[in-house]
């Protein structure tokens, strides 16, 4: 009997186990600000409830299960013995709880570079992305970020307007064959839902040295003046065989490499 009791409980607690881990897992990811790498902050508060809703349920199903096997004085078997099954039983569960444990016990991974060339670069912004409602407002342009300055020169993009205009930005580092030896692209990442739909955006920047001293993903943070340099096209979806063209390029006066954000994305 004792066996056939064990036998009854296995796949009832196989479930509970992927309720109780999936809900420790978001609200992991909740708790020690890992969200920030995976989602935009509009569905933080989404997915902690959704964290709380996955342990009470978990928390439930410990009394079901209580009621079930050991308060009844028969054993019923599973709800779904005779229900068509796209997986044998217990094997979503069993993926589930893998996931979930695996998500547990590492941390998840930030866009970088790699990311960025296999994305495309782009020196402007797609038609989803939020636009600046006006041109000039109150931002003094040493106080703006990589994301403003690309959101600005997509309202108007004449680089000369730009020019001598000071300028303190924070993003990685992006090495592009097509770029001198003493160039790099400073990129971030924009976020509008989820780490899947970001896209990298930056500016290129004019070293006092050549690129070989900061590798592709470091942080820097860079101050200096704005300038303009004729380059070749920096979006990596078009063709080096296209003319060059001129960009507004930050002349770096002091680079200083800088820890990796908490938060690493624009919005």
């Amino acid at each position: 009997m004792k066996t056939i009791k064990k036998n009854l409980l296995f796949f009832p607690l196989l479930d509970l186990s992927a309720f109780f881990f999936w809900g420790l897992l978001l609200f992991k990811y909740w708790a020690t600000g890992e969200l920030n790498r995976l989602i935009h902050p509009n569905y933080f508060l989404l997915v902690f409830i959704a964290s709380i809703v996955l342990l009470i349920i978990s928390a439930l199903k410990v009394l079901q299960i209580y009621l079930r096997y050991y308060r009844r004085k028969t054993y019923m078997r599973s709800d779904n013995q005779n229900s068509i099954l796209l997986l044998p039983k217990g094997w979503g569960s069993s993926i589930l709880i893998i996931v979930a444990v695996f998500g547990l016990v590492t941390e998840p991974m930030i866009l970088n570079s790699q990311s960025a060339m296999q994305r495309g670069l782009v020196d402007s912004l797609p038609p989803v992305t939020l636009q600046l409602q006006s041109f000039g407002a109150g931002t003094k342009p040493e106080e703006r970020t990589i994301i403003e300055w690309v959101r600005t020169l997509h309202v108007y993009p004449e680089p000369d307007t730009y020019k001598g205009q000071k300028a303190d930005v924070t993003g990685f580092v992006v090495h592009l064959d097509s770029l001198p030896e003493d160039y790099v692209y400073l990129s971030r990442f924009i976020i509008t839902c989820c780490a899947v739909d970001a896209y990298p955006v930056g500016i290129p920047v004019k070293l006092p040295e050549s690129r070989e001293n900061y590798p592709p993903d470091t942080w820097l943070r860079v101050e200096g003046e704005m300038m303009t340099q004729t380059l070749p096209p920096l979006a990596t979806t078009i063709t080096n065989t296209q003319r060059e063209v001129r960009h507004l390029v930050l002349n770096a006066s002091d680079v200083e490499v800088v820890p990796t954000p908490d938060d690493p994305y624009g919005y």
